[in-house]
């Protein structure tokens, strides 16, 4: 998924990183802002048990079912109820029930009125909006009609989150929508299995304020990565959002942003009491933070709030700088990418 905070490309660095610091008894690791679970699927390939949290609905989804689930869901009173229509399929059950979501025809819905053509926002050409709506729908029926779980409806809705993700029509986030269809916008919505990692139960995702949940859990690494800037989350995934919670919210202006909460971490005056009030309050060994040098937060000032739990660490890394729009010059065309770390002097402040 097209993700401007995902660590994706960075796994490598953060690896070498965890290595270096880890004591090798470690068993469970926190990822509080998740994002997209990046790292906290690394940490789960590692073999640490995972809690991971998001605020947001989308974020929570994907989370839900890659940190949570373990192998595809077997859909066995689903595949009861429809077994005429997938015997054929001759694969898994889920390659079998995505089969069957692919094969609907679309519906005008939500989705339709106001991210496709007849809305007039192009986010979305109308097949596949429509072809959303329609998955959507059937997806919060079966669920409803308790044919499938919760963790069954988690793989189907990230699957469709990554899907939709694929042809949107935008430059990258979903602050704006581009004036023309381009190629891969036009390419038919399909619905894909999931590649999951298979080897770690326990894990569990949480979808709560940071600085709450924090006082909630222990665990031996805690890895943060809060927004580093003005850009609001809510605000750039906010159609993914809608389509997550499927909520039919009160939508504004010409891009049909959705009411959202303001995170602290994005507001200068905000952020620092906001990071140390979590840095404070956590019960772990290790502290692990990404920022990057264009961030609210100075380093001097990330340094003073995490020498309050021990004698921080800086590693760093050049990172090619995200640009959503390839016409635009910018400044730089690389940040440098920071993970602080800490070990913790007292695991009970």
């Amino acid at each position: 998924m097209n993700y401007i905070g995902s660590k994706h490309s960075l796994l490598p660095f953060l690896e070498t990183v965890w290595r270096e610091v880890r004591e090798g008894d470690e068993r469970t690791a926190c990822d509080i802002f998740a994002g997209t679970g990046a790292v906290g699927r690394m940490f789960k390939r590692l073999g640490l048990r995972v809690i991971a949290n998001d605020f947001q609905q989308y974020a929570y989804t994907l989370n839900k079912a890659y940190i949570e689930i373990n192998q595809p869901p077997r859909f066995a009173r689903l595949l009861q109820s429809y077994k005429p229509f997938v015997e054929a399929e001759g694969a898994i059950a889920a390659e079998r029930v995505l089969a069957l979501l692919n094969r609907l025809e679309g519906s005008p819905g939500f989705i339709a009125e106001n991210y496709g053509p007849a809305g007039k926002r192009l986010y979305y050409s109308a097949d596949n909006a429509e072809k959303a709506d329609a998955i959507r729908q059937t997806i919060k029926n079966w669920r409803e009609q308790k044919l499938i779980s919760q963790a069954e409806s988690f793989y189907l809705l990230t699957s469709l989150l990554e899907a939709i993700d694929q042809v949107a029509n935008t430059a990258s986030v979903y602050g704006a929508f581009l004036k023309q269809f381009k190629a891969t916008a036009l390419r038919p919505l399909t619905l894909k299995p999931l590649e999951l990692c298979n080897h770690v139960k326990g894990c569990e995702v949480h979808n709560q304020d940071a600085n709450e949940l924090i006082r909630e859990i222990e665990c031996d690494v805690l890895y943060l990565d809060p927004p580093y800037n003005h850009r609001q989350y809510g605000a750039n995934y906010h159609v993914l959002e809608t389509i997550a919670a499927y909520d039919s919210p009160q939508l504004s202006g010409v891009t049909g942003l959705r009411d959202y909460p303001r995170s602290r971490y994005c507001q200068s005056k905000q952020a620092a009491e906001a990071l140390e009030d979590l840095i404070v309050n956590a019960r772990t060994r290790h502290i692990l933070l990404s920022y990057n040098d264009e961030g609210v937060l100075s380093l001097e000032e990330i340094t003073r709030i995490l020498r309050l739990r021990g004698e921080p660490k800086t590693f760093e890394q050049p990172y090619s700088r995200f640009k959503a729009d390839s016409g635009r010059e910018y400044k730089r065309d690389a940040t440098v990418e920071f993970v602080h770390y800490v070990r913790v002097r007292n695991r009970n402040p």
